[in-house]
């Protein structure tokens, strides 16, 4: 697991110690990267299952300018500081401990608003339907920005996103990535 470019380019970022938390893979990464690379540069992104920190400091790294990372467990807080830090991106991070639904309301109370929201829970649990929803309920998503879910095979966001959705879906292996233009 490595940031794959921009200024922070090589860098091994610390993974995690068991299977509880899966890291998106590096080519599933960079092909994630390739096909948003120009909403990047300056974007305000929320990680809202950080994890690892992984996608959101990619993002930082190709020019976000600011990375909020959202988890609920404090082992996974651990390894994201650990990584932010690593990274030198600590200016440009605000690390929560809390759990997504609850993060997207607490946001929505201060007026924040996000240019990407990556969602990559633990697969087949609903999260990301229950993302959505809560997207829908606090717009903290900025009308044309974009949500990036990662979901195993099985889930399928055309079953819950609202009808009239722009949405690309791209499989990789047995993951698929489904990028939402976001609409209020």
């Amino acid at each position: 697991m490595r940031i794959i470019t921009g200024r922070a380019r090589g860098l091994k970022l610390l993974p995690p110690r068991n299977y509880l938390v899966r890291p998106t893979a590096d080519r599933v990464k960079e092909a994630l990267f390739n096909i948003i690379h120009s909403a990047v540069p300056g974007a305000v992104v929320l990680d809202a299952f950080a994890g690892t920190g992984n996608l959101a400091l990619e993002a930082w790294s190709r020019g976000a300018r600011k990375i909020v990372l959202f988890d609920k467990s404090s082992e996974s807080l651990r390894l994201v500081r650990f990584n932010v830090d690593k990274a030198k991106a600590g200016a440009d991070a605000d690390i929560r401990h809390t759990d997504a639904i609850r993060g997207i309301a607490a946001c929505a109370e201060r007026g924040e608003q996000f240019d990407i929201i990556f969602s990559d829970p633990p697969y087949d649990k609903g999260l990301n339907e229950a993302l959505y929803k809560e997207l829908l309920e606090h717009p903290v998503l900025k009308e044309g920005g974009l949500l990036v879910l990662e979901h195993s095979l099985a889930e399928e966001p055309l079953h819950y996103v609202q009808p009239g959705t722009r949405i690309r879906t791209e499989k990789y292996g047995d993951t698929k990535i489904s990028l939402i233009l976001w609409k209020s």
